[in-house]
């Protein structure tokens, strides 16, 4: 099945000469949800603009579902949907008529049942005709995925959709994402809260100075890179490391109250074993053995500093 989104080689150097993206190449999946992850200025958002049309390119080609982006753009614009970081909709207008304008925005004719349908997905039919002035930043980020959703786009973009909001309301937004990749809809987010990739995304992405420096499944990713650490916590401290395990990837921690050792994703369980039964050939008491794998917070951070 050929990607929905396609970016080749693609470039963008500003007028200033900052040169915000460097030979992108990256093919988004129908119907995956797919997480772009970055520090600031990474060049996620100028990533975003572009494939969505809002950023001219210096080089290179973006497509939609087959339409160039910048040749064909309505048709490759009337596929996507894009959830922008900032809140700026019209104050005055109520729910429903800035949603069905966002609708006719793209040509579409009158849908009122599509309207509701998202209305009630988004837990907004109550608050239809209140102003959007008067609603709160969580529910005005609810009014931004309704409009980016009014012409029933085959791709929505979320640029930090969470951002500023309460963790109830962050989790109820983790679940409608969820519900409208079982309708179908491909899901790219951008998100600096890292549990949020690791919750929903089916891909993980990484992009750094502008340059793409990784792709791949969340789940191959968190097996490949992800570390393991057995924590031996030590009925007496130690001053230093033992002499037989000097040339393992042991640390001390807690003022020599505790042995941490970082376990090789490659190897399996046979080094812990080892590492017990040289403690106990030193007459190294323990009292206790604890262990814990990274998160794709640690394996993100690694990523980026290994690249810096």
């Amino acid at each position: 099945m050929s990607p929905i989104i396609s970016v080749s080689g693609l470039n963008k150097v500003y007028a200033s000469g900052l040169h915000a993206l460097k030979n992108v190449n990256l093919d988004i999946r129908r119907g995956e949800i797919f997480a772009l992850l970055g520090p600031n200025g990474a060049g996620k958002t100028t990533l975003i603009g572009t494939i969505c049309g809002l950023v001219r390119p210096s080089s290179g080609t973006v497509t939609a579902d087959g339409h160039d982006v910048v040749t064909d753009y309505r048709a490759a614009r009337a596929k996507i949907g894009l959830v922008p970081q900032e809140l700026s909709t019209d104050m005055f207008e109520t729910v429903w008529n800035t949603v069905s304008f966002s609708r006719g925005l793209f040509g579409k004719p009158a849908n009122p049942g599509h309207i509701e349908r998202v209305l009630r997905d988004l837990s907004l039919w109550d608050k239809k005709d209140t102003k959007i002035m008067a609603l709160s930043g969580g529910m005005k980020r609810r009014v931004l995925i309704a409009k980016a959703l009014s012409h029933e786009p085959q791709v929505l973009f979320l640029d930090e959709p969470t951002a500023g909001v309460d963790v109830e309301l962050r989790r109820d937004m983790w679940a409608m994402i969820g519900r409208l990749r079982e309708q179908g809809v491909t899901i790219i987010l951008t998100t600096h809260y890292i549990e949020e990739a690791e919750e929903m995304a089916d891909r993980i992405g990484v992009i750094r100075k502008g340059e793409i420096i990784l792709v791949e499944e969340k789940t191959t990713l968190m097996a490949k890179l992800g570390k393991s650490r057995l924590r031996v916590d030590l009925k007496e401290p130690l001053a230093k490391v033992p002499a037989d395990l000097v040339a393992w990837p042991i640390d001390i921690e807690d003022d020599g109250h505790a042995l941490v050792y970082t376990v090789d994703p490659e190897h399996d369980q046979a080094g812990v074993a080892e590492l017990l039964r040289r403690l106990v050939a030193s007459n190294i008491d323990f009292k206790g053995v604890e262990t814990s794998r990274s998160s794709l917070e640690d394996i993100f951070i690694d990523l980026v500093r290994e690249r810096a």
